[in-house]
């Protein structure tokens, strides 16, 4: 059976709700103040089961204009619309607005329905068809059947469930593939159950039991029970009104325009770009920065447009836009949505959301209106390839990809599949799934190899350089996964290579120039001499008349040669002299059972100075272990 939606249109008090439940016997009117003042204020919700046993979903939102935000947030999930006018009074401000409305959301199916057609007479019913026909000519509605009804009398309600289940028949259903994704339009408590969450399933399926996040909060919860018709049932799959009882939700932390998903998989934003259409009966230019109110799935945000290929739009006038929005919402690229002027409200235009992730744009430059046609036409390709490059250094992972193209795992899959084995893309990472550009590769390859060359030409006599310093000097958007792939390859390769934690070009060897051979000779002299009372750091670069970096760079080639040891940044022993102190050390502590800064100061007449980095030396060399104030002898194994 079909999973289809239908939703209510028209001016108050036209019968929408009267209608429905001549049709179902449901009242959609549930609130004290709606049968006070005889109006529906908020939606109704309630299902049909047409002659031929198909069910569908029926969606009743009001038609006071006070009201059409929350219309807006009704219609969203809606298949099919179902336009009512009232025959007596015919086409009114709402019933054009709610067209508008239906056109913007890019509904495409509909029939009309004359209510109160008893009230009138044939001539002045006729009348009224022509008004109606003139109102749809040129919309999705242009050629839908106009249905005289009653609901007081009864009359032509077979005729309209007739077209109703001729309605649905030609309808396409939503594919249950795709991106969890379910707008929330109703909250409230149910006693015994707790919070229960109402909307229309957009995309994919969900069941029982299923660990749901809710967006923009990042709240989540645990799927406790699913509801369809008021019955129960295991899952939900898309296309389908859906109430969901979530576990250890509190109603208050949740609201109307909030978004249900699967954990990690969308994103919430506060900036796209669009494809805009200002209605022809907009009553003023749509000028840059104006502030208005933007409606998407069940949400009503309030938004600066900002005119990236116009300096204003004339009513009728289309272009791209971005929309800097105030407060964070979660939005797919091909959403449709709804724009409202910010005072007086009134309905002004919509479109087609391209991007959900956009980066800076220039307005009015060729560039951005090249990329933004781009997005318009849409080659999944093309579009993946453009992401990839903008996104340069930093890569796309998976989610960020299906985030921000909409797509569902079969199709993603088959996309990244492709690119991957014609060489378009490379995979830096697998689990999950991170991609860039070959030329982005190519790039960090020749900065890398760059970074090398100049480094050894400043720094000859060091064996090359740290490899997450390296990382530093390059874009500070670069992947930390992808920096690690391109040295593997570098690597593997042989076009640099890695020692230890030092990264350096195949050919470089820390080579001394001659007056630097007297210098090496020099500084392992005084430390031969020094014994364990070895010169500090800053008494050799004293005592030799030369430069701390020149300094630095020869102790590092002592170090490396093992014929010095450095215990800290100050104090360097040479090697021959610190095994023996370490051996005086050790047969101390072998006497006595343990070390102490005092008792060795005794023994060996050594300060503080070197006491202190020659006991954390011995700890690291695991020769020692601490407790306390005292070492003692690590025993082996």
């Amino acid at each position: 059976m079909k999973r289809i939606i239908l939703g209510t249109a028209g001016h108050i008090d036209h019968g929408k709700t009267t209608l429905i439940k001549a049709l179902t016997g449901v009242d959609c009117d549930r609130l004290k103040e709606e049968k006070a003042r005889g109006i529906t204020i908020e939606l109704g919700f309630t299902s049909l089961t047409l002659p031929g046993e198909q069910k569908v979903g029926i969606i009743d939102v009001p038609g006071h204009e006070k009201f059409v935000k929350n219309m807006v947030a009704g219609v969203g999930g809606i298949d099919g619309v179902m336009l009512v006018i009232a025959a007596d009074e015919g086409v009114m401000p709402q019933t054009k607005e709610h067209l508008d409305i239906c056109n913007l959301l890019s509904i495409r199916s509909g029939i009309i329905a004359l209510t109160k057609s008893d009230l009138v007479d044939e001539e002045w019913l006729e009348l009224v068809k022509e008004d109606v026909s003139g109102l749809v000519h040129g919309s999705f509605l242009e050629k839908a059947p106009i249905i005289p009804v009653s609901s007081a009398t009864g009359s032509g309600i077979p005729d309209l469930l007739r077209s109703l289940e001729h309605l649905v028949a030609h309808i396409s259903e939503r594919p249950s593939s795709g991106i969890v994704r379910l707008p929330i339009d109703r909250v409230f408590t149910m006693k015994g159950f707790g919070t229960v969450l109402t909307g229309t399933l957009l995309a994919g399926k969900i069941a029982v039991g299923d660990e749901v996040e809710i967006l923009p909060e990042k709240l989540k919860a645990k799927l406790r029970g699913i509801q369809l018709h008021n019955s129960p049932v295991d899952h939900t799959t898309a296309g389908q009104r859906t109430a969901l009882n979530l576990q250890g939700i509190e109603k208050a932390c949740v609201t109307r325009g909030d978004v249900i998903c699967l954990p990690d998989t969308l994103t919430p934003t506060q900036k796209v770009v669009a494809r805009f259409d200002l209605l022809k009966s907009a009553p003023r230019a749509l000028k840059n920065r104006a502030r208005v109110r933007f409606h998407s799935g069940t949400s009503e945000i309030m938004s600066r447009v900002v005119l990236l290929t116009a300096d204003e739009l004339q009513p009728g006038q289309n272009g791209y836009i971005q929309l800097l929005l105030e407060s964070p919402a979660v939005l797919m690229p091909h959403d449709r949505y709804v724009i409202r002027s910010y005072s007086p409200v009134e309905t002004i235009g919509g479109g087609e959301i391209l991007d959900n992730r956009p980066p800076k744009h220039k307005r009015l430059a060729d560039e951005t209106r090249k990329r933004l046609e781009t997005l318009k036409a849409w080659d999944a390709t093309e579009v993946l390839l453009l992401f990839c490059r903008e996104a340069g250094p930093a890569g796309l992972d998976r989610a960020r990809i299906q985030s921000r193209m909409g797509m569902d795992p079969d199709k993603f899959h088959a996309l990244t599949d492709k690119l991957l084995s014609s060489g378009a893309v490379v995979a830096f990472a697998k689990d999950p799934l991170h991609i860039t550009l070959p030329a982005v590769v190519e790039g960090i390859k020749s900065a890398v190899t760059a970074h090398l060359k100049a480094y050894h030409a400043r720094n000859p006599l060091k064996p090359g350089m740290v490899k997450e310093e390296l990382r530093t000097k390059l874009h500070r958007d670069t992947d930390q996964r992808l920096y690690g792939y391109v040295i593997d390859r570098l690597v593997k390769k042989g076009t640099i290579k890695i020692t230890n934690e030092f990264l350096s070009l195949p050919e470089h060897k820390p080579v001394l120039r001659d007056s630097q051979k007297g210098l090496k000779e020099k500084m392992l002299s005084l430390y031969k001499k020094g014994g364990k009372f070895p010169p500090t750091r800053k008494e050799l670069v004293e005592k030799l008349n030369i430069h701390e970096k020149e300094a630095a760079g020869i102790l590092g080639l002592l170090v490396r040669e093992n014929t010095l040891v450095k215990l800290n940044e100050d104090i360097y022993y040479e090697a021959l002299s610190l095994t023996r102190l370490v051996g005086e050390i050790t047969d101390h502590a072998e006497r006595h059972g343990e070390l102490t800064i005092q008792s060795v100061k005794e023994q060996t007449g050594l300060t503080r100075k070197f006491l202190i980095p020659l006991f954390e030396y011995m700890d690291r060399s695991k020769i020692t272990l601490r407790k306390g104030d005292k070492r003692v002898l690590k025993k082996p194994g």
